[in-house]
């Protein structure tokens, strides 16, 4: 704490409340505001801004006060607003997903591999499920578009046995992620679309989340030389990812296990062996 602030805390309170009372010897008087007011608000510079009434004011050899406290007046007759012409967007509610069971709600997503050139990258498709964290589908491809796209979601839907009216598929507001083929193909299959908000980094947090696991992995390269190279390594990786890597957001099990209906036996394996440590 400084000595000023120690200083002015010791003061008694109806002297400190004395001191913010006193009025400014050079404020404006009520008469003065309300002429300050009128200046401003008169034909020749109703359409202007301050700045430009002060200067053009200044200029003439006439100084009525700073550009702040025209500003302030201005303020105090509710006065100020944005002069430009901006988009409203329309407010959009928090994405609020539920899942009790595996194959509820998917999300996916795209990420970028870089390549051996520079300023090259290879766009990598994943799908998860949020219950379980799964990654039920991946694909690498040298460009994501939106036929890619639709693709990857109908061949991982299929495989995944998703029935009409089953899951809802969550992603970002990607230009692949809204695009019209994609949206039709979730239509089609009865599958409900959910999208992060507008300008909202972390309305997809699980994806997002496994992008991390997967770039911060110590076997990450800087870069990979070909296509074939990115699969190299994703292949094995989503393998571990999937059945070894036990994950901390459902109970330290792996996405498979909770995946396929195995986690409750494993849990209760695992608190047994506790049970018995515990006793002896």
């Amino acid at each position: 704490m400084s000595r000023s602030t120690l200083r002015r805390r010791r003061k008694p309170a109806g002297e400190r409340a004395l001191l913010k009372t006193i009025a400014r010897r050079n404020a404006l008087s009520e008469a003065e505001r309300r002429y300050v007011a009128a200046v401003l608000c008169c034909e020749r510079f109703a359409d202007l801004a301050v700045p430009q009434v002060f200067t053009r004011l200044l200029d003439e050899g006439t100084y009525l006060c700073s550009v702040s406290t025209m500003y302030r007046i201005l303020r105090a007759n509710a006065q100020v607003r944005e002069r430009r012409r901006l988009a409203r967007h329309p407010a959009h509610e928090k994405p609020r997903l539920v899942a009790n069971a595996p194959r509820q709600v998917l999300t996916w997503d795209i990420t970028k591999l870089p390549s051996s050139v520079k300023g090259v990258y290879f766009s990598l498709l994943v799908m998860i499920d949020i219950f379980s964290r799964y990654v039920v589908g991946w694909t690498i491809v040298r460009r994501a578009n939106a036929e890619i796209a639709a693709e990857f979601i109908r061949a991982t839907l299929l495989r995944e046995g998703i029935e009409p009216r089953q899951a809802v598929v969550h992603s970002d507001r990607g230009t692949e992620m809204t695009a019209q083929p994609v949206c039709d193909l979730l239509d089609k299959m009865g599958v409900a679309r959910s999208y992060s908000r507008p300008r909202v980094s972390d309305d997809n947090p699980f994806i997002e989340s496994s992008f991390k696991t997967l770039k911060y992995q110590p076997t990450f390269p800087s870069a990979f030389g070909s296509l074939e190279d990115s699969y190299a390594f994703c292949s094995p990786y989503f393998m571990w990812y999937n059945n070894e890597h036990r994950h901390s957001g459902i109970a330290m099990l792996t996405p498979a296990a909770v995946h396929f209906d195995q986690g409750e036996a494993i849990l209760a394996a695992r608190h047994g062996r506790v049970r018995i440590i515990d006793v002896n």
